[in-house]
């Protein structure tokens, strides 16, 4: 879109209290295996239920005034295991224990038992809802394919990098017919790029080029230090961030409100746009516009804002609905008055 920073989410929205258990949620380590018990509505009204919470995800989205809207992830236990657990090569029903991002924590998650293909579409009617449901230009998030390999427990590929470019072929498929459904921009979430780092350089900018191969339509990386309610200490600067200068991605998502990030990193990025987040979702408070419009001007000596999209540190997965939607409308009016300053 051509209007001076836009405004998006980074993908999740809190979802309704009625719809999931938020505090087992909060207790639990985002789930990389699938985690039905998480869910107050029963399976034969699960999906009704899930397209009801999507609506006003999306109706939050546009009375706060959101330019590139999401579906709130309203249909997730987690940001990664929706797709995951859909392919061919996963036992779901069987899963393993391995280490979790956060030192000394563990995760459950799929054992890989064969190998990885997409059996067909995971969340292409996902994203035809969500394009049927408003006029906005829409974004769907995907789990990138470094970061996949990261949540699984391979016992059937020798060689994590094969393990990860098959991943690549699956993501690669899903994302052209996201597009193809008439989505405007397709977002890989690689949290585990910061996260690992060494492994990171060894193959993750090679699965991203893998899984955006052919794609036609605007990519996105989002890289962040971890979910805010579960990570409060955050570093002031990424382990991982100049080598997505050379991916296929048209975005970089970075967060710089909790971590108060040195926004110098951005001159780094000189080819991509940026996804600034400017919202601490570890703050129970909400900004004010101005203080928004004081964090996206600290990008604006090092990233024109021609190309900075406006967007909070993470997902609001974890925010209750109310300062959620206060801290999107905040973010709105801060952007409109960088904007107005600017003279666009």
């Amino acid at each position: 879109m051509n209007k001076l920073l836009p405004t998006t989410l980074v993908g999740s929205y809190a979802q309704p209290d009625w719809l999931i258990d938020r505090k087992r949620l909060a207790d639990i380590v985002p789930p990389r295996a699938r985690a039905r018990e998480l869910w107050r509505v029963p399976e034969p009204w699960l999906e009704q239920a899930q397209d009801d919470a999507t609506i006003l995800a999306i109706r939050d989205q546009e009375r706060a005034g959101i330019d590139i809207v999401s579906d709130g992830e309203m249909r997730r236990e987690s940001y990664s295991n929706r797709f995951a657990t859909e392919l061919e090569g996963m036992d779901n029903d069987n899963p393993a224990q391995v280490p979790a991002r956060t030192p000394g924590r563990f995760q459950i998650v799929p054992r890989v038992v064969g190998r990885i293909r997409r059996k067909g579409p995971v969340q292409v009617r996902d994203a035809a809802f969500l394009r049927a449901a408003t006029d906005r230009p829409v974004k769907m998030t995907i789990p990138g394919p470094f970061t996949m390999t990261q949540q699984l427990y391979n016992e059937y590929y020798k060689d994590e990098v094969a393990l990860a470019m098959d991943c690549a072929d699956a993501l690669n498929a899903e994302i052209k017919d996201l597009f193809a459904a008439g989505v405007d921009v397709v977002q890989l979430d690689e949290p585990f790029l910061q996260a690992r780092p060494e492994e990171a350089r060894r193959f993750g900018v090679q699965a991203i080029n893998r899984a955006l191969d052919g794609v036609k339509g605007t990519t996105a990386v989002h890289i962040c230090f971890g979910y805010a309610a579960r990570v409060k200490d955050k570093p002031t600067g990424y382990s991982f961030l100049a080598e997505l200068e050379q991916s296929k991605a048209d975005q970089i998502s970075i967060e710089t409100a909790q971590a108060h990030l040195d926004c110098a990193v951005l001159e780094k990025l000189p080819s991509k746009q940026i996804m600034l987040g400017v919202i601490d979702l570890a703050d129970m408070n909400v900004e004010t516009p101005e203080e928004v419009a004081a964090r996206i001007r600290r990008a604006l000596p090092y990233a024109p804002a021609e190309r900075i999209v406006v967007a909070p540190d993470c997902g609001m997965k974890y925010l209750p609905r109310d300062i959620a939607f206060g801290k999107m409308k905040a973010m709105v009016e801060g952007a409109a008055l960088v904007r107005r300053e600017l003279g666009r």
